[in-house]
C-alpha cells in the first residue's frame, strides 16, 4: 500500500542582525532582530490559522527561535536536525559581498558566475550541503507520511535543496531562486523521483496585498 507523502513547509527563519546588515550569517549563531522576532510572531499566527502536525528546525539558534510561537501555538515540541544548519561560508562569514569583492574581485566574479564551481574561499562545497539537506528533507518527510511539517531553516540551504529535488543545475540556484523571504512559506511534497513545488515564498500575513511576493503553483 503506498502512503501518502508528507507536506513539507518550508520556511526561512527572521531577519538577523548580520541579514539586516547584508553580512553573511552560515554557520554563526546571529541573534534576531526586533523585525525577525516580530515575524516570528506572524508565523506563530499563521501557524495557528494552518496547523501542522510537526515541527523541525535547524539546530542554529535564529531558526529555534523563529518556531518558538508556532511551538507554543499549536503545543509542539520542535525537532532539531542539524543536517538543515545553513551552509559554511569560510572566509565571508560575517562579512559583506562588497567587503569580499574589493579585497578579492577575481573570486568574486567567478562566485557571481557559478557558486558551486566557485564557492567563496574556505567555504562548504555546495554540492555537500544540497545533499546533506536533501537527505534531511527525505528523512522528515519519510517519518511524517500524510502530515503536515513545518520546517525552519535558511536561505542557501533551502535554495539548494530545492534545485536538487526539482533537477535544477545547482549553480542555478541564485539565479532561479534569488531569495526565500524570512518567514515567507514554501510548500513541497517529496517523492521517489524528486520534490513537487506547489507554493514558493508566500507571506504568513493575512494580507492579500503582500501576496505578489510569492506565487502559488497551479495543481
Amino acid at each position: 500500500m503506498t502512503r501518502s507523502p508528507a507536506l513539507l513547509l518550508l520556511v526561512r527563519h527572521g531577519q538577523t542582525v548580520w541579514h539586516a546588515e547584508k553580512r553573511y550569517a552560515g554557520i554563526s549563531d546571529i541573534a534576531l532582530t526586533d523585525e525577525g522576532r516580530r515575524q516570528a510572531r506572524q508565523l506563530g499566527e499563521w501557524a495557528a490559522r494552518h496547523p501542522v502536525d510537526a515541527i523541525w528546525t535547524s539546530p542554529l539558534g535564529r531558526a529555534i527561535e523563529t518556531a518558538e510561537p508556532a511551538c507554543r501555538a499549536l503545543g509542539l515540541v520542535p525537532r532539531r536536525e542539524p543536517d538543515l544548519r545553513e551552509c559554511d561560508f569560510g572566509a565571508v562569514e560575517g562579512r559583506t559581498f562588497a567587503e569580499f569583492a574589493a579585497e578579492q574581485p577575481e573570486r568574486a566574479e567567478a562566485y557571481r558566475a557559478d557558486p558551486v564551481v566557485h564557492p567563496f574561499p574556505g567555504a562548504e562545497d555546495p554540492r555537500t550541503a544540497a545533499a546533506r539537506g536533501t537527505m534531511a528533507l527525505r528523512r522528515i518527510a519519510d517519518g511524517h507520511p500524510g502530515q503536515r511539517v513545518l520546517v525552519v531553516a535558511h536561505n542557501s540551504l533551502l535554495r539548494l535543496v530545492l534545485c536538487e529535488l526539482l533537477s535544477i543545475p545547482l549553480g542555478s540556484y541564485r539565479r532561479v531562486f534569488p531569495k526565500l523571504r524570512n518567514t515567507a512559506v514554501s510548500e513541497l511534497r517529496i517523492g521517489e523521483r524528486g520534490g513537487e513545488l506547489l507554493s514558493l515564498n508566500m507571506p504568513c500575513v493575512p494580507d492579500p496585498s503582500r501576496a505578489a511576493g510569492g506565487f502559488a503553483l497551479s495543481p
